[in-house]
């Protein structure tokens, strides 16, 4: 089995209708279940008379700090900030029966994922799922997705996908297979959404350019919030080889108890390229501004990420990444008006020894610009970080 190349993947119908996002990460062919029993759940005839699919995962994950922090953070760093333990970052379900794309005739899907863990403290959304075992727990319960969709065969074909959903900003994204590192860049941190709750429609316009557009409520919010646009476009050549797209998220924001509503645009351009049959290029560049309100001031973030993943061989692939963010005006991630450039270079494998288990092996180095009071309990300005996370595919 190859290593191949998903695009990143939010699991619903825009996939579906064409629309080439990448990620690096290894084909699941079969999980551990399947590969020590024979057993496929998804084959009995229980499941296939429903036309359901059932998958998941467990990610356990070590972040070592050699600094050891008092604190035992590994923050700013993010999802894997736990310093120096073991954690179980991702207890993953999810349930789906995917909608028919591409027909003559209407279908309907939909898609219902359930998320425990570490890093379901930073997945959760406002008015929703936040509070599901507590304000504050170590291990939170939240649901990602619970969305339907709904295929109209207008022209080349609409799908429609309602409810709560991944966002499509950006090119790192929550569920663990779909990313090649363990850890996550900056700006998949603090510089974009996580999920969204709204209607979303995706139109092939031919086999290389697929569209999307539709009204969503803010960022990581169910409700009570204002309606933002969500949309993007994508290009794919016809040899495969280069993808190219451009997503935007605008619209008002709500302050709290202040009700005093301001403007938030973010915009992400994803460029993919595979220079060859084994090596594989990703250049990502954001740029996020918010408008001030009468508790806050402007605010303005922006930063560049590039990706290189070499495909070592069918079970084996090595990667770098590197990562520019600015944090122009301190409101994103120290949070405190502290002004910051980070730099963050990561080193890693994805390695599959057996079917259904995924290895990510990593070294981080992060420095902060500005400041020497970022990292290691507040007393550096840099850290380094070697990490390993296990994924057992079910």
């Amino acid at each position: 089995m190859r290593l191949v190349r998903h695009r990143k993947i939010n699991t619903w119908p825009l996939l579906l209708c064409g629309m080439v996002l990448t990620y690096p990460a290894y084909a699941e062919d079969k999980g551990l279940v399947e590969n020590f029993t024979g057993f496929k759940v998804n084959e009995t005839p229980f499941m296939q008379s429903l036309g359901v699919k059932f998958g998941g995962w467990v990610d356990i994950g070590f972040a070592g700090n050699p600094h050891g922090p008092k604190n035992s953070s590994n923050a700013p760093v993010t999802f894997n900030d736990g310093a120096n333990h073991f954690n179980l970052h991702q207890v993953y379900g999810f349930i789906e029966k995917e909608v028919n794309v591409g027909g003559k005739e209407w279908d309907v899907g939909f898609r219902a994922d359930l998320l425990y863990g570490r890093d379901a403290r930073f997945t959760f959304a406002t008015n929703f799922d936040r509070t599901i075992l507590g304000d504050d727990p170590k291990h939170q319960l939240v649901f990602p997705q619970l969305y339907a969709s709904v295929y109209a065969p207008y022209g080349n074909g609409i799908t429609a996908t309602i409810g709560h959903f991944y966002t499509i900003m950006g090119y790192e994204s929550v569920p663990s297979p779909n990313n090649f590192f363990f850890s996550h860049a900056y700006t998949m941190q603090y510089g974009e959404p996580f999920t969204h709750t709204g209607a979303l429609l995706s139109y092939p316009v031919n086999e290389n350019i697929t569209i999307q557009g539709g009204v969503v409520t803010g960022w990581d919010a169910f409700f009570r919030q204002p309606a933002n646009f969500l949309g993007g476009v994508s290009y794919t050549t016809d040899d495969e080889r280069t993808a190219l797209s451009a997503t935007l998220i605008t619209g008002s924001v709500e302050t709290g108890g202040l009700n005093n509503d301001h403007n938030r645009t973010l915009y992400s351009i994803v460029l993919e390229h595979d220079i060859t049959e084994r090596l594989h290029y990703v250049l990502q560049h954001d740029h996020g501004i918010e408008q001030k309100t009468s508790a806050s001031h402007s605010a303005s973030w922006y930063g560049i990420n590039q990706y290189l993943i070499y495909d070592i061989a069918a079970n084996l692939g090595a990667g770098l990444r590197f990562e520019w963010f600015h944090d122009k005006d301190g409101a994103r991630v120290l949070a405190d008006g502290r002004k910051e450039h980070f730099i963050a270079i990561t080193g890693g494998l994805n390695y599959k020894p057996i079917a259904g288990l995924t290895l990510r092996p990593e070294v981080r180095y992060d420095l902060a610009t500005e400041n020497n009071t970022v990292y290691r309990d507040g007393r550096k300005g840099d850290q380094v970080l070697l990490s390993i996370s296990a994924i057992f595919h079910f």
